[in-house]
C-alpha cells in the first residue's frame, strides 16, 4: 500500500467514524430516518455494482436476497437471538446466490435479466401461498427492542465491509479476470479463465450482502408482507442508483446514491401513484444520457480538459 492509498484509508476511517455519530445528535429523527435509507441503498447498489459492474451482467434479482434476508428474521425472531438470524439470512443469501448462478450465469443479455426479475416474483408467489394456506396470515410481525439508531450503525458496518470487500477484490486476481471477462467473455475464456466461476464468485457475495441488509433492516418494520420483502421496485431502484453514480468505480454507486435517495423521497410524498412511471423514466433517461454514470460522465470531461490543455 503506497502513501496515497494509506491517505484515503484513512480519510475513509474518518468519514465513517463522523457518520457513526449521528445517532448522537439531539432533535435528528427524520435526517437519521433518511441516512437509514441511504446507508441501506449505499450496500445495495455497491454490492450491486461489485458483480454487475466489471460483468456487464444486469441482475434484478436483489429483491429475492433482500427479501429472504428480511423474512427469515420476521420468521425467526421470537425463536432465535437476533445476531443468530442475521448470520443465517447472510447464509442463505449466499446458498440462494450459489443455486441462482450456477443455473443463470451461463445464461446471457436479457435471458440473465429476465430470470432474475422473475425469482423475486417467484419467491413472493410462494411465500405467500405458503401463508395463505398453513399459517392464515399474509405477513409477519417484527416485534423487537431494536432501534434505528442500532440499525444505523449496522447499515454503516455493513456499508464499510463491502467497501472493503470491493477494494479487495480490486487488488486481486479475481478483479483482473473480471475486468477480462466484462472487455470480452471469449478472450478470458482464451486466457485461461474460468468465467462462470469468477461470475458466481462475485454473484455470491452480492447475494450475502443483499440478505444482510434485509435481515438488519427488518426490525425497522413492524409488519412484513412479501409485497414489501419481495417488491421488484426495491432492484430497479438499486440498479438505477448504480447506473446512475457510475459502476466502474467502487464509490460510483455512492454518487448516485444520495441524490437519488432525496429525490425519491420528494417524489414518493408528492406523487406517490407514479413512482413505478417514474422509475422507468429515470432508467430510461439515465442509460440513454449517460450511460456511464455520472462519475464516468466527470471522468471524461476531465480527460477532454487535460488533452486540450495538452493541445
Amino acid at each position: 500500500m503506497n502513501r496515497r492509498e494509506l491517505g484515503g484509508v484513512v480519510l475513509v476511517a474518518v468519514v465513517f467514524g463522523l457518520l457513526a455519530c449521528l445517532p448522537l445528535l439531539k432533535d435528528a429523527s427524520y435526517l437519521l430516518s433518511l441516512s437509514v435509507e441511504i446507508a441501506m441503498y449505499t450496500v445495495l447498489a455497491t454490492s450491486w455494482a461489485l458483480f454487475s459492474g466489471p460483468t456487464h451482467y444486469i441482475s434484478l434479482a436483489t429483491a429475492a436476497f433482500y427479501g429472504l434476508g428480511a423474512y427469515l428474521v420476521a420468521a425467526g425472531i421470537n425463536v432465535f437471538p437476533y445476531p443468530v438470524l442475521v448470520g443465517l439470512a447472510g447464509i442463505a443469501g449466499g446458498v440462494l446466490a450459489a443455486l441462482v448462478g450456477l443455473a443463470t450465469l451461463r445464461l446471457s443479455g436479457v435471458y440473465f435479466v429476465i430470470f432474475t426479475l422473475g425469482l423475486a416474483e417467484l419467491i413472493r408467489q410462494v411465500v405467500t401461498w405458503v401463508q395463505n394456506n398453513f399459517t392464515g396470515s399474509r405477513g409477519l410481525y417484527v416485534l423487537t427492542n431494536i432501534t434505528q439508531s442500532i440499525i444505523f450503525w449496522e447499515l454503516l458496518a455493513l456499508a464499510a465491509l463491502v467497501f472493503l470487500v470491493g477494494w479487495l477484490v480490486a487488488r486481486s486476481r479475481l478483479g483482473f479476470a473480471l475486468r477480462i471477462i466484462g472487455n470480452d467473455e471469449l478472450v478470458a475464456a482464451h486466457s485461461g479463465i474460468h468465467s462462470a466461476a469468477a461470475k458466481l464468485v462475485l454473484f455470491v457475495i452480492s447475494g450475502i450482502f443483499a440478505a444482510l441488509v434485509g435481515a438488519v433492516i427488518a426490525p425497522r418494520f413492524t409488519y412484513i408482507e412479501p409485497g414489501i420483502a419481495f417488491s421488484p421496485e426495491l432492484s430497479f431502484q438499486v440498479v438505477i442508483m448504480a447506473l446512475l453514480g457510475g459502476v466502474h468505480r467502487l464509490w460510483g454507486p455512492l454518487v448516485g446514491v444520495i441524490p437519488f435517495t432525496l429525490l425519491w423521497e420528494l417524489i414518493a410524498a408528492h406523487f406517490p401513484t407514479q413512482t413505478v412511471l417514474l422509475l422507468g423514466l429515470a432508467f430510461l433517461l439515465i442509460v440513454y444520457f449517460i450511460p456511464n454514470g455520472v462519475v464516468g460522465g466527470i471522468e471524461s470531461a476531465l480527460e477532454r480538459f487535460r488533452g486540450s490543455q495538452r493541445g
